[in-house]
């Protein structure tokens, strides 16, 4: 056999018997391997993909795959017989492709057919000068659709409970579920959603954005929240409401607590996006003073003022 002869069920890997389902997982998974995209710069990764391409567009074509079989078939019984035709198997057939110098009659499928028996037979001719040469046209297969990014602004109740959303894109509407947990800019992967082409569609990548919340700051998995607490709850202790996404929880306050103290209440801040439970919630107190006090508030106060003067 020729040097440059290609057989392209050797690049693909398969058995010359081989299902187009078989020819089609080899190609696929070859594909991939050494697709442009997933090797950037490396020369030869890319003609291993443009090679098991061009396998691909003939073997996954049954009139291509037909004639390949065909003339490589009879290419090894001439080569390797006489010109009386005696090298055929047995001998029986006789059969002889005698090309004589690259003139003369040459079978011949033409080359906007992209089918160049010769070429197929032997690589490029030498020189490409000769009478009879066919150019060659390179094949890429075809690459699936890109994938499209988009944005979506969520509030803090969706990426806390879970929601489902719908929206257009491409005049198409689509719908995506928002899990439990999820957090700013990451992207929610929806499989085949994105730009379409003949060798499959890409994917839409969708990047969350949460909106401000008037109440709650997120920070990770966790929570903050500022709670008012009146200066008698403050002082003498006692026990205060904190708002959470899921409802209120009751907190204790020490004696003493001073404005900008913050407590820390496990378990009560986002939901985890991968892993169990959730965060916790840091609830910062806000000593509430009263602008305006009743003569009675007044003249209790300045009791308890001469109290800690003459304590001093």
């Amino acid at each position: 056999m020729a040097a440059n002869y290609k057989d392209y069920y050797r690049i693909l890997g398969v058995d010359r018997n081989a299902s187009e389902k078989e020819i089609k997982s080899a190609y696929r998974k070859l594909a991939r391997k050494h697709h442009p995209d997933v090797n950037p710069g490396d020369n030869a990764s890319e003609e291993k993909f443009k090679e098991v391409s061009e396998a691909y567009e003939v073997l996954s074509d049954k009139d291509k795959r037909s004639r390949y079989d065909q003339f490589g078939q009879y290419y090894e019984s001439g080569r390797q017989g006489s010109p009386g035709g005696q090298g055929g198997p047995g001998g029986a057939e006789g059969f002889t492709f005698d090309f004589g110098g690259f003139g003369g009659d040459q079978p011949d499928f033409g080359a906007e057919g992209g089918f160049d028996l010769y070429e197929m037979l032997f690589g490029s001719r030498a020189g490409g000068s000769q009478a009879g040469h066919t150019r060659r046209r390179r094949t890429v297969a075809p690459e699936k659709g890109r994938n499209i990014e988009t944005e979506m602004e969520i509030s803090l109740e969706d990426a806390f409970h879970g929601a489902k959303k719908s929206f257009s894109i491409n005049r198409r509407r689509i719908e995506v579920t928002i899990p439990k947990g999820v957090q700013e800019d990451q992207k929610i992967r929806l499989a085949k959603q994105g730009e379409e082409s003949q060798a499959g569609s890409g994917d839409l990548l969708i990047k969350v954005k949460l909106r401000k919340h008037p109440r709650f700051e997120r920070t990770g998995d966790n929570l903050k929240v500022d709670v008012a607490v009146d200066y008698i709850t403050a002082a003498m202790g006692g026990e205060t409401c904190v708002p959470t996404l899921s409802g209120r929880v009751t907190m204790k306050i020490p004696p003493g607590t001073s404005g900008g103290r913050t407590f820390r209440l496990p378990g009560q801040g986002m939901p985890r996006l991968k892993g169990e439970g959730r965060g916790d919630m840091y609830a910062k107190v806000n000593v509430q003073v009263p602008s305006e006090l009743s003569e009675k508030e007044r003249n209790l106060l300045g009791e308890i003022r001469k109290l800690r003067q003459s304590e001093a």
